[in-house]
């Protein structure tokens, strides 16, 4: 049998997603490269021997265009017998890059892989992929007829059908900021960065009061008759950031390291992707966790560190009241609110802190799952070798 391993992962510091933050000015194509060539140097590995990279991007337009991972894999100094292919499956692309990675390797179809993903939300904005006057959700006017919504909409209606408060929401908000902000005075997050600096939107010195201020982000006048129930409370404060980042997997066949000297640091156990309500669209992490559980033959209670992406408060909050999951043991280096969320570098970049984490506290078991536009969910789960 064959196992599909992790021997390394590497992100950069997440910048703002502005003019002025610290990443902006960097193509992204770079910002991949450089990520890609950190993995390879401190593994020492020969990158001939990779035998695809795999890399997520989810607007993938302008310096995004045009399979950018291929263009990194080039600009890193890979030899041009080295392919490579970008995906996106939304905000989980580079999760997803991940399960193509070690599925190709449990399959025989790869022997070494990199999984990787990068996003310039300062250069190409979200969103930016649809055409002026295009509408690419027009085709299911027939099935949807009231029409589907904005994921901020989305987050609103979670809200309003889990009863989650606005105090709850910006408390877990303030939590992510505060275990992001104590990782980052502890040196947790030394190890997993390819180069060092600070992640740009972590708030150490934000406050209840200072989040309770902040108007609502999403607000829509013309939503309110249909929508009568919600109650407005998904902020700028309990959202995650705009920002640019990129993040990289080494992965490989146990058999292979062992051969080339290197240590396996974990394996995949298990993976899941799943779809569920488009209008809600940010619950699937709901079944895919109980997809990705059942797959492996585990309870949630084997679970030792789950990864669950921030991308509102009330997405992980109506995850935690469905499955049960102690939130002491959720994101416990902070999660996308504070650290940030570059869309199709966030999937690796999960996976790049979870195995860290996993590592420093002994645990055994890792659970990452991500929601995603469209009602869709990735979930994985690590064993600490």
């Amino acid at each position: 049998m064959r196992d599909a391993v992790i021997i390394e992962a590497v992100r950069t510091p997440i910048g703002k997603g502005k003019a002025n933050g610290a990443l902006a000015a960097e193509h992204p194509v770079d910002l991949l490269a450089r990520t890609l060539q950190a993995l390879i140097e401190r593994t020492g590995l020969d990158p001939a021997l990779v035998d695809d990279v795999v890399g997520g991007c989810v607007t993938q337009v302008g310096d995004q265009a045009a399979n950018l991972t291929r263009t990194a894999v080039l600009a890193a100094g890979f030899p041009e017998s080295v392919p490579a292919m970008t995906v996106d499956r939304q905000c989980g692309s580079s999760q997803q890059a991940a399960h193509i990675a070690a599925q190709g390797v449990l399959s025989g179809a790869y022997d070494i892989a990199i999984a990787c993903g990068v996003e310039s939300m300062s250069r190409v904005p979200m969103g930016a992929s649809v055409l002026p006057g295009s509408n690419p959700y027009a085709p299911l006017a027939s099935r949807y007829p009231e029409g589907l919504v904005g994921q901020g909409i989305s987050a609103e209606l979670i809200a309003a059908q889990w009863k989650i408060t606005r105090e709850e929401q910006d408390a877990f908000a303030l939590e992510s900021h505060r275990r992001a902000a104590a990782a980052w005075d502890h040196g947790e997050f030394s190890r997993e960065l390819a180069w060092l600096s600070r992640d740009e939107t972590v708030r150490p010195g934000t406050s209840l009061e200072a989040l309770a201020g902040l108007k609502p982000a999403f607000y829509d006048p013309a939503l309110e008759a249909r929508f009568p129930e919600i109650g407005w409370h998904v902020t700028a404060g309990n959202s995650s950031p705009i920002n640019d980042g990129a993040a990289a997997v080494l992965i490989m066949e146990a058999g292979v390291a062992a051969r080339l000297g290197l240590r396996p640091r974990a394996r995949f156990r298990s993976f899941a992707v799943v779809g569920d309500d488009p209008l809600l669209m940010l619950t699937a992490i709901v079944p895919a966790t109980a997809k990705v559980l059942a797959r492996s033959g585990l309870r949630l209670e084997d679970i030792d560190l789950f990864e669950v992406n921030e991308a509102f408060a009330s997405v992980v909050l109506a995850w935690q009241r469905e499955t049960g999951a102690p939130l002491d043991r959720v994101n416990v280096r902070g999660g996308a609110i504070a650290i940030g969320h570059p869309l199709g570098g966030s999937g690796a970049r999960i996976m790049t802190t979870l195995l860290h984490a996993m590592e420093d506290r002994g645990a055994r078991l890792g659970l990452q799952t991500m929601c995603e536009a469209g009602g869709l969910a990735n979930a994985t789960i690590l064993e600490l070798l």
